[in-house]
């Protein structure tokens, strides 16, 4: 049988992905205490502030100034998805949507056309420390739908589809799947195999694109099997980013590490000593000319060039917030109010619970 693994590569910062997918930032900060003004509660002194991305004591101020996150700032042509395992985000964006999310949560953005928004991450607990873990995963438009108008979708973590799988030995595999169908085709309640429905302009939305975003948490020695791709062309990333080893359809991999596998194998997962945690990237390449300049993703230069000239004369409809790094208050209940100011809330009486990790 021919080798699973096409490649692997050591993990970097962001991850490198393979088309449709842009790129993967991966943010696991060990914020302290909160200073009450959701900042953190010690000196920021020997930061670079406005541009911190130094890990000094194990966290990173980013673009903030006073709170960590990124403020305001442009995007064109593509899409973000972004799951949050720890900690909590707050958005705000140009359309005056806003949303505190985090937990597991998951919000996807379709940029289209154009959107500014902001993504700060408050430090809510002033008497303990306030860890943040996120993905942010850059997921690319076709050429038909760069334009299109910006739209934002939340996936509350209580909703999000997933499965747990136990090997012969009793350990344990739990897959969460923010998009893309895995698992059991008859699942039992709390089992579901999904998938969500992804925003109807994205790349994810077309019937042929097998694209799927999953987390796998394998308990340690666990052994499970990874399915082969449904789509014919399908292209998938595993990203091994926690625990000590894994063997990967029989060869050793003993360091974190970014691992092409052929989508059209199955391929069996045996994890080491310790919990193991990955993310699968999968779909058919969208095969387009990609231009990128920082937050814009277009065809060709001359739609970058334009994409930058909209952008400085209508700021992409303005920014309605007070300054550039809004924060929503010290309640810790998750929201999200969208553009017609429609309000939705996790479900009364849910709870997170799948949104830890070890």
């Amino acid at each position: 049988m021919t080798d699973p693994i096409v490649q692997i590569k050591p993990l970097g910062f962001p991850w490198e992905t393979i088309d449709p997918f842009l790129f993967c930032a991966y943010h696991d900060d060990a914020y302290p205490a909160g200073n009450g003004a959701m900042g953190p509660a010690v000196s920021l002194e020997g930061r670079a502030i406005g541009q911190d991305f130094s890990r000094k004591d194990g966290w990173s101020m980013y673009h903030g100034e006073d709170i960590p996150g990124f403020p305001g700032h442009p995007h064109r042509g593509f899409e973000t998805v972004t799951i949050v395992r720890k900690g909590l985000i707050d958005h705000a964006d140009s359309l005056g949507a806003a949303a505190r999310f985090g937990g597991g949560d998951v919000q996807w953005v379709t940029a289209g056309a154009g959107i500014v928004h902001s993504e700060m991450f408050p430090l809510l607990d002033a008497t303990a420390p306030n860890p943040l873990e996120l993905f942010q995963i850059w997921l690319n438009l076709p050429a038909r739908h760069k334009m299109v108008a910006p739209h934002f979708t939340m996936f509350w973590a209580e909703d999000v589809p997933r499965f747990t799988a136990t090997d012969d030995a009793g350990r344990t595999t739990d897959v969460a799947c923010v998009a893309g169908r895995i698992g059991p085709i008859d699942a039992a309640p709390g089992q579901a195999s999904g998938p969500l429905a992804p925003p109807p302009d994205s790349w994810a939305a077309q019937d042929d694109a097998d694209v799927a975003i999953w987390t796998i948490r394998m308990a340690p020695g666990a052994r499970w099997t990874l399915p082969a791709a449904q789509g014919r062309g399908t292209r998938r990333s595993l990203y091994f980013f926690k625990g000590t080893s894994v063997t990967v359809g029989g060869r050793d991999v003993a360091s974190h590490a970014a691992i092409e596998l052929r989508a059209d194998q199955a391929v069996e997962l045996v994890n080491g000593d310790a919990v193991g945690e990955f993310l699968v990237l999968q779909g058919k390449p969208i095969a387009e000319p990609v231009a990128q300049y920082g937050p814009f993703v277009m065809n060709t230069q001359a739609e970058i060039a334009q994409a930058m000239a909209d952008y400085r004369r209508t700021q992409f409809g303005g920014w309605p917030w007070k300054d550039e790094a809004p924060v929503h208050g010290t309640d810790p209940a998750r929201f999200a109010r969208h553009p017609d100011g429609r309000e939705e809330r996790p479900a009364p009486g849910a709870t997170a619970t799948h949104a830890t990790n070890g």
